[in-house]
């Protein structure tokens, strides 16, 4: 048996609690994992609040990626053995979420740890990373387009200017709250003069203004409602638009239908529905490749705390509040593991 954490109902994070499981038995192309560090994601909030997002819920144990080690494999897995330290963005893939003791994965979605990476690092990594390069993958332009990036601080934002940076792009603007926010954007490269406050008054005018009247040939948006807007009006004709969040308003899809833009949807949960499970691990080892050349860092962590129901509500409430100040939030699932 084990330890795993569940929601109950849908709502508040008193509706999580303590339950005791079977330990998932790994199928023939499956891994079973025991979970070492599990990280927490902005949907995990939103499918406990009942939101949308409550679709892709097939577990009551939340948790859409982590790292461990494999603890046993199925009788026609080729890649990897019983010891093996691995990563993995499960999202529903898996037998259950990443709050619990073990999970059980398809060995297609599953990469080895890169051996430099810590466990809470390889935990914080795969789900913002493979939207990240998504998003590269699909911009469908030359590194001489100028690109605008709302939410630029967060886990997907920070992983997304290094591969812009890395692939030649040097016309962009970012917007980023706190100053540890900036910083840590700075830390990637992209120069102070091309990050902005999104808290300041009238953000649309200052951006506008700051580039004479000047439109962007795309804008990505990782944080919807109001930002969906300015990013939509800051659009050129016919620019492209990267929609991560499927969470813009009704103003700024007219906005973008009057200008003719070409609206991309960035989905990882898509390659899942039509069983693709290859995009998983093929994304993720592209990423690996880059962490061990040193073409990406690791994310900023916080491991927030030891595996318990208190640590999965305070994470909850810290994502919901925005007061992650950029980092990724990580729980310990071994209170012995090393996760630095």
């Amino acid at each position: 048996m084990m330890k795993a954490i569940v929601l109950n109902d849908f709502g508040g994070v008193e509706n999580f609690a303590m339950a005791t499981l079977p330990v998932p038995e790994p199928g023939p192309h499956d891994v079973l994992i025991k979970i070492v560090a599990s990280a927490f994601n902005p949907i995990d909030y939103q499918i406990r609040q009942g939101a949308t997002e409550r679709k892709r819920m097939h577990s009551p144990v939340l948790g859409r990626e982590c790292a461990g080690i494999v603890e046993k494999t199925g009788v026609a897995v080729t890649r990897f053995r019983a010891g093996d330290a691995v990563m993995v963005a499960a999202g529903s893939m898996g037998s259950n979420g990443t709050y619990a003791e073990y999970i059980s994965v398809p060995e297609q979605i599953l990469v080895h740890k890169p051996a430099q990476l810590s466990f809470a690092a390889a935990a914080a990594t795969p789900t913002a990373s493979l939207t990240a390069l998504q998003c590269i993958q699909r911009l469908g332009l030359s590194p001489t387009a100028a690109v605008f990036v709302s939410g630029a601080a967060g886990g997907v934002g920070l992983v997304l200017i290094k591969l812009l940076l890395h692939a030649g792009f040097t016309q962009l603007l970012a917007t980023a709250g706190n100053e540890e926010s900036h910083q840590q954007l700075i830390n990637t490269g992209l120069p102070a003069t091309q990050l902005i406050d999104y808290r300041q008054p009238d953000l649309l005018r200052h951006i506008v203004n700051q580039r004479e009247g000047k439109l962007f040939d795309a804008c990505i948006d990782l944080v919807g409602r109001h930002l969906s807007e300015i990013s939509a009006s800051l659009l050129r004709t016919q620019g492209n638009y990267l929609d991560v969040t499927a969470l813009s308003t009704a103003v700024a899809r007219e906005t973008l239908f009057n200008k003719g833009a070409v609206i991309i949807n960035i989905s990882n949960y898509a390659f899942s529905l039509t069983g693709q499970l290859d995009y998983y691990g093929d994304g993720l080892r592209h990423i690996a490749s880059m962490l061990e050349n040193g073409a990406l860092s690791p994310a900023p962590v916080w491991v927030t705390g030891e595996f318990s129901v208190d640590t999965v509500q305070h994470s909850h409430l810290l994502l919901e509040r925005n007061q992650s100040k950029g980092r990724r939030l990580v729980m310990r699932m071994l209170s012995n593991a090393n996760l630095m």
